[in-house]
This record gives structure tokens, C-alpha cells and sequence, in this order.
């Protein structure tokens, strides 16, 4: 429908009201037939009280039927024009909107891609919600203002010269109404700029709290926590509410000015006009002439309001737009070189001398889980580091290759709904033994019987009809389908019990068995199946090797070990999580 889908182009994001201008200028060609269609229908609407002039002068007279006939005929023929022209305005102005909105859409999709990881970090899930649902659209009405807007410039240019040649008084009434607008609107037009600013950041903050509600609810519920959050969401939103009320009251007195201004500037002109005729300045046709072209600059005296409303609306819009383009991801893929073999090479994490062995299933162990977590994302070049993988600096491989050749999957990567087969299968296509054996080696065997269609049942958004150790051993599923030469796991069975945690470790050994692994945990079940662990001490490798060996030779490393198993031991049956 839009030339956009094809290639946006560039932003200019340099200010709100560069973007628009981008945008405008993204589809000129559009926007001029637009600009002209619109100039059109509003200067042919002052055709009409001219054509009722010349029928109530020429025609209105005894023996002057004909004329009459033809100059009613010549006011239908206008209606006509003008009627084909409105809709050619309104088709192009829709257009228009509709090419702003998916160009921005595109624009915001691809940058959050970018941002990958990032996104969550910088900008809420509200921010992205509020921009999507409200932003957009206010920034194409915005748009709109290039047909009508430049049709209702030249309309009063051309009502103020007909004037002129009716009366000079008239006229300048005509020509100074326009900054006496201007002068009475324009501090509404700013007051209404940071109300607007304020309601919209206030509503994106509401949007991404009620977000975490819903994701959370079965958490909350558990450990009654529902009504404090609760509490803390009718108080925003009983802010956002009052905020509300005051971007109302100045809209409301925007509105009512933009019909009532210009009903006083035509009663004005039209009283004028009386008294000329009254005192046989001018013909009655005439004055019928005058209050028609009057009550025609009502349309574009309207418009110069509404433009100036919907412009101050669409640059606070834009001014988010533009704030969520700015964000920068933690590193930009310059890349140019490749890792030394095209065959799986060592992960080597420079900052705590940490190695990953082609081949094998390699533990991160710490006693703070944040230093294990960051190693993970240094590895797969979700933070910059000096990690390198086959001798070869990361920062310096294309991440496109990274992407395709290392999977980093935690317990915070996101599902979307679909069906379970296509939620677990990726961008991959799986046959239905593949599925199976994935499911199995994930322990998640019951999760599939227990769901009414099995692989065919419909998973909502975020997997929120499930639980979150159903979500775990899911996520693992995904994983092992994705088959990546390089897997890292962060805490891949910290939400299941005992029993479930020993199948899925002796599962993804098996699943696993010469490919490139790691995981973060401190859990033994998991130990036991790795290669190497790597143990972390204040972010540092402290020693490397078997689980066995370090339990005998690293106090440090059996105490933490100890707690995990003091942990698993306490821990009651979690069937209910599961």
C-alpha cells in the first residue's frame, strides 16, 4: 500500500521537527499532489457565493430566466468540482498518513532490532507501547497540514484579495484577524507542549508498570505482593489522570477558540458588509457574495488552528521518536574479519581468563551469580570486551556471524505467541522426531501431554499461560533446536526441583555431546555433567578443572558447592511451579 515497506531510508533525528520534515520529504512527490489537490478544493470553495452573486445580480431580473438558468447551472457544476475534489484531498491526506505511520513503524522495528539486548536496558516496554499505540498516529495527523495547510494559506490570500476589490476596509479586517489568532492561540499552543510532554511520559511509565503487573501476577499472587503493586498503579494512575485534566483544559480552550474566533470574525465582517448595503455601497449580491467568502475563511482560519495544534502535538510525539533513535548499542559492528577457522575454535573471556574448549560442556561457577552472568555476555558479545574466539578479537567478527554461530539463551529471552511447535522451533523448520528428541532431552515430556493439543497448542505472549518452570525447560527445548556450534546457558534449571533438574542435566549432556557448550550454575547435579568447571573468585578464574577435583582441592569452591546442595536438599517439592 505505502512505498515505505520496501525502505524506509534514513531518519534525520537530529530534532522532532527534523524527523518530520523527513518524513515529508520521504514521500514529496506525494505531498505536493496532495498540497495542490487541497489548495484547489479551498480556493473553489469561494466559486460558489461568487456564482450566487452574479445569479442574484444578472439573473434575479425580469427577462433573465436564462441567465439565471446558467448561472444556477454553473453553481451545480462548482458543487461537483468541489465534491471530487474533497475526496482526491482526503484519499491523498490518508495516504499520507498511513506512509508516515508504517515508515516510522519500520523505523522504530529496526532500530529496537539493532539495540537487540540493549532495548530493555534503555527504554521501557511502556516507552515502545506508548510510541507505537499514540506517537505514530499523532505524528502522521501532523502530516496532514501539508494539503490542507498550504490550500488554506493561499484560500485567504485569495478571499482578501476578493475583499479588496468588494471594500478596504473589509479586506484589512480580513488580512489582521490571522495574527490576532495567532496572538491569542499561541501561548496555548506552548502551555499545551509540556502538558502533553508530561502526560506522555507519565503514560508510558504506567504502561510498562502494568506490564510488570501481568507478567508477575502469578509471582505476586504467591507471595502477596498483588495489592501493594496494585496500590502503586492506581496512585500513577490517578496522576496520569490528573495530568489528563490539564492537557483537557488547554485542548478544550484550542478547540473552542478555533470555532469561536473565527464565528466573531465573521459576524464582524458581516455586520460591516450589512451597513454597506444598507447604505447602497454595495448590491445585495454582493453582500450575499461577501458573507459567503467570510463564512469560506472560516475552513481556513480553522485550519491554521488545528494546524498549529496538531504541529505542537506531533513534535512532542516526534521528540520520543527521536529520544528512542538516539540510543546507541553497547558496541557498533565494524567488523570486517572472521574468526582464523571456518571449524568450532576456543571462546577465550580476556577479563577472568576463562576458556571454552571446543567440544566440551564447560561450568561458571561464582559466588556471585552477576560475575558468572557477565561472562556469558562478553562471550557472546552482548557487552564489549576483549573476548576472543580462535585468536581472533570478537569486537572484530561480523556479528551476524556471531549470531548465526553462538546462542546466549537466559531465562529472560522472550516467547512469542504461537503454537508450541512454532514458539520452540525458531526461525528453523523441525521435523516432528527432532521435536521430540529436543523435548525429551529438556525433560519437558509432561509439559507437551499435559497441554490440551500438544504441540499445537496455542502459547501466549511472553508464555504467560505457563509456569515459569515450564518456561525454562521450554526455553532449553528452543536451545537445543536451534543446534548452534556455540551454546551458553545462564542458570538453565534454577526453576525446577530436584528430579526434573537431574533429567535435564543428563539430557543436555547427551544432547550436547561435541559441541561447544557452557552454562552458569552452582547446582552439583549440573557440575557433575560438565568437562571443566571455572571457578570465579571477585570476577577472576581461580582454578579450572573436573568437579570432583576442585570439591577436593578448593575449600572455597565445596562450600559454595555445599549450599547449593544444602539448598536442593531443603527445598520442598515444586511441582505446583512446575
Amino acid at each position: 500500500m505505502t512505498d515505505s515497506y520496501a525502505d524506509p531510508g534514513t531518519p534525520d533525528h537530529r530534532s522532532a521537527a527534523r524527523y518530520l520534515w523527513w518524513l515529508t520529504m520521504s514521500q514529496r512527490r506525494r505531498v505536493t499532489g496532495g498540497a495542490v489537490i487541497g489548495t484547489l478544493w479551498m480556493v473553489c470553495l469561494l466559486l460558489p457565493p461568487y456564482l450566487m452573486q452574479r445569479a442574484i445580480d444578472d439573473g434575479l431580473q425580469r427577462g433573465k430566466t436564462g441567465v439565471l438558468v446558467g448561472w444556477v447551472a454553473a453553481l451545480v457544476g462548482a458543487a461537483l468540482l468541489n465534491a471530487w475534489l474533497g475526496i482526491m484531498r482526503h484519499r491523498i491526506m490518508t495516504r499520507v498518513r498511513m506512509d508516515a505511520t508504517f515508515r516510522t513503524i519500520k523505523v522504530v522495528v529496526a532500530h529496537s532490532t539493532r539495540l537487540g539486548a540493549e532495548l530493555p536496558r534503555k527504554v521501557t516496554a511502556g516507552e515502545v507501547a506508548s510510541i507505537g499505540v499514540g506517537d505514530v498516529a499523532q505524528m502522521s495527523q501532523t502530516l496532514t497540514i501539508t494539503g490542507p495547510g498550504v490550500g488554506a494559506v493561499v484560500a485567504y490570500l485569495v478571499a482578501a484579495a476578493l475583499l479588496l476589490s468588494v471594500s478596504v476596509p473589509l479586506a484589512l479586517v480580513v488580512l489582521l484577524g490571522v495574527p490576532l489568532l495567532a496572538v491569542v492561540v499561541g501561548p496555548l499552543l506552548e502551555r499545551l507542549q509540556g502538558a502533553e510532554s508530561k502526560y506522555r511520559e507519565k503514560q508510558g511509565a504506567l504502561t510498562a508498570r502494568l506490564g510488570d503487573i501481568v507478567g508477575g501476577m502469578r509471582v505476586l499472587n504467591g507471595i502477596g505482593g498483588k495489592e501493594m503493586l496494585a496500590g502503586r498503579y492506581l496512585r500513577g494512575s490517578q496522576d496520569l489522570q490528573a495530568e489528563g485534566y490539564r492537557v483537557g483544559a488547554v485542548t478544550s480552550w484550542i478547540q473552542a477558540l478555533s470555532v469561536g474566533l473565527p464565528a466573531l470574525f465573521l459576524a464582524l465582517v458581516t455586520w460591516l458588509a450589512a451597513r454597506m448595503a444598507a447604505e447602497g455601497t454595495i448590491t445585495i449580491g454582493t453582500l450575499v457574495a461577501v458573507y459567503g467568502y467570510v463564512a469560506v475563511l472560516v475552513v481556513p482560519v480553522s485550519n491554521f488552528i488545528e494546524g498549529g495544534y496538531d504541529l505542537t502535538r506531533g513534535l512532542v510525539a516526534a521528540r520520543r521518536v527521536v529520544r528512542m533513535l538516539d540510543l546507541k548499542p553497547a558496541f557498533e559492528d565494524a567488523a570486517t574479519l572472521r574468526p582464523t577457522h571456518d571449524e568450532p575454535s576456543a571462546l577465550y573471556d580476556a577479563d577472568t581468563g576463562v576458556e571454552l574448549v571446543p567440544g566440551r560442556l564447560t561450568a561458571i561457577v561464582s559466588a556471585r551469580p552477576a560475575d558468572s552472568a557477565a561472562v556469558v555476555d562478553r562471550l557472546g558479545r552482548y557487552s564489549a570486551s576483549a573476548a576472543t574466539w580462535g585468536g581472533v578479537p570478537l569486537a572484530e567478527v561480523a556479528l551476524a556471524e556471531i549470531r548465526s554461530r553462538i546462542v546466549v539463551a537466559d531465562n529472560d529471552a522472550d516467547f512469542f505467541s504461537g503454537t508450541l511447535r512454532t514458539v520452540v522451533g525458531g526461525r528453523s523448520e523441525h521435523t516432528g522426531p527432532s521435536i521430540a528428541q529436543a523435548v525429551r532431552d529438556a525433560a519437558a515430556e509432561d509439559i507437551v501431554q499435559a497441554l490440551p493439543d500438544g504441540l499445537d497448542t496455542m502459547i501466549q505472549a511472553q508464555g504467560s499461560n505457563l509456569s515459569g518452570g515450564q518456561r525454562q525447560r521450554l526455553r532449553l527445548v528452543r536451545a537445543l533446536l536451534a543446534d548452534p556450534e556455540v551454546l551458553l546457558l545462564v542458570e538453565p534449571t534454577s526453576a525446577v526441583d530436584a528430579h526434573t533438574e537431574a533429567a535435564m542435566a543428563a539430557g543436555l549432556r547427551r544432547a550436547r555431546t561435541g559441541r561447544t557448550t557452557a552454562l552458569t550454575s552452582t547446582s552439583p547435579v549440573l557440575l557433575e555433567q560438565a568437562d571443566t568447571v571455572c571457578y570465579l573468585v571477585d570476577g577472576r578464574l581461580a582454578a579450572a578443572g573436573p568437579h570432583q577435583e576442585l570439591l577436593a582441592s578448593e575449600p572455597g569452591y565445596r562450600a559454595l558447592v555445599a549450599r547449593g546442595e544444602t539448598a536442593i536438599e531443603s527445598t520442598p517439592a515444586e511441582e505446583a511451579v512446575r
